[in-house]
């Protein structure tokens, strides 16, 4: 009696993914990341999404200062399967400064995603793949809830410390514990 064949599916790796834009299947305006091996279609950014990020980006930039670098909608490379591409990543003051260099986890010193129709995708999926990456410290800006969710305490399973912050209150990284966000500044 012969086996019976269950198909699985291909994974691509981050190295395929980039390959994908070498040969022009993918461009900069195609609108994918890599997850776990997959490409997925990222959600269109509506304009209290667009306007939570430009506030927010002005705020980080400034308090970040020299410290670091505050990285808008660009990739992290997450091998061997994934490069999502977060709100914001805040990274080590030198990472990313080559020309080829797309950050990886041990360039990260904050992950931020800013979530309306994606958070149940972003609370899932994503902050799994990025506490199984070893990111010390994930938010959600939760624009349904107007609350900033902090996540920290990264294992193979998931954050196992869980925050949330409300609009009267105030924000800090783990790297930067002398900067406060205040929660309604990002929700003006």
């Amino acid at each position: 009696m012969s086996e019976v064949f269950t198909p699985t599916r291909y994974k691509l790796s981050v190295e395929d993914y980039h390959r994908l834009g070498d040969v022009g299947i993918l461009n900069e305006d195609s609108r994918v990341e890599l997850i776990a091996g997959e490409l997925i279609e990222m959600a269109p950014i509506g304009g209290p999404h667009m306007a939570v990020v430009n506030r927010l980006t002005k705020r980080l930039v400034l308090a970040v200062g020299d410290f670091g670098v505050v990285s808008v909608q660009n990739p992290v490379r997450l091998p061997p399967h994934s490069e999502p591409q977060p709100d914001f990543a805040i990274l080590k003051p030198r990472a990313g400064e080559a020309a080829s260099a797309v950050p990886g986890p041990e360039d990260v010193l904050l992950l931020i995603e800013v979530a309306d129709t994606t958070l149940a995708y972003d609370r899932g999926t994503k902050l799994a793949l990025y506490a199984k990456s070893g990111i010390a410290e994930s938010w959600i800006v939760n624009l349904q809830s107007k609350c900033v969710e902090v996540y920290r305490e990264p294992t193979a399973h998931g954050y196992t410390k869980r925050i949330e912050f409300q609009c009267e209150e105030c924000v800090s990284p783990l790297a930067f514990p002398t900067m406060s966000v205040a929660v309604a500044e990002v929700f003006k």
